[in-house]
């Protein structure tokens, strides 16, 4: 089977759910009631489209009832539009610098799989013909300065990287420094998991914006966590101003809401 096909397959219960919901509520009154309206935002948010996603569904097909009537209603077709609406881009590649070297920051909360997506990173752009290097800094996390490393053995990316608890932004300016001196064109910092209440981990997430000024700060989020990424994309994006989104483990969850609860609120 294949990976899209899994996704797919896994989707389709939650799918089917849906369906029958909206059909169920949308053939229970001739007209559109505050009543079943809110049934409506309870089955979306039960399939985990998150609050802001469904509460921009519900108010789409508040005004298509009013200026269309009940028999012009379709709900499918107003929901698919403002998902594809919020998720539509027009260039979903990394944005290298002007010129030089490209810095590319991932953050994330604690076992999101940023030092799993930095390493797919620096292949991805190996495989363009381009050159990359790692830089650990997490310098927390146990092994995680380890796991960058065997990565780059067997990428064959090099990987800067300091003592467990160094200063972060010490490794990232050194990686920095000997990424500009072999002439690299991406640099990608794996930096630690933290909530978004940390003060001091985002603090220093800041710190390391203000010293690089990266060109992409990327949001590494867990599919698995649903509906809880909304809050953590968003704090993080006032922070620093996220400017991507990777969405990882899809393979491994039915629902894939954090997609959209993390692009809508960014």
């Amino acid at each position: 089977m294949g990976l899209f096909e899994k996704f797919k397959q896994g989707l389709e219960k939650t799918h089917n759910k849906l369906v029958h919901e909206i059909k169920r509520i949308v053939t229970l009154s001739p007209k559109l009631t505050g009543d079943s309206l809110e049934e409506l935002e309870a089955a979306l948010l039960s399939a985990d489209l998150g609050v802001g996603m469904t509460g921009q569904i519900v108010e789409a097909v508040k005004r298509a009832y009013e200026t269309q009537g009940r028999d012009g209603l379709d709900v499918f077709a107003i929901a698919r539009k403002e998902i594809e609406q919020t998720l539509s881009t027009n260039d979903a590649k990394l944005h290298p610098a002007a010129g030089g070297l490209t810095v590319v920051s991932l953050a994330g909360v604690n076992g999101s799989g940023k030092t799993t997506t930095a390493a797919k990173l620096a292949w991805l752009v190996q495989q363009q013909g381009q050159t990359a290097l790692l830089a650990a800094c997490d310098t927390f996390r146990a092994a995680a300065i380890e796991q960058l490393k065997l990565w780059g053995q067997r990428l064959q990316v090099p990987v800067i990287s300091g003592a467990y608890g160094a200063d972060a932004a010490a490794v990232a300016h050194d990686a920095v420094v000997a990424a500009q001196a072999r002439g690299a064109h991406w640099l990608f910092i794996d930096t630690a998991g933290r909530l978004h209440i940390d003060e001091e981990l985002m603090a220093e997430l800041q710190e390391l914006k203000q010293n690089l000024n990266p060109t992409e700060i990327l949001f590494v989020a867990d599919a698995m966590t649903g509906q809880a990424a909304e809050k953590s994309a968003e704090e993080f994006h006032k922070r620093l101003g996220i400017t991507g989104l990777i969405l990882t483990k899809m393979d491994g969850d039915a629902r894939g809401g954090a997609a959209l609860s993390s692009r809508n609120i960014t």
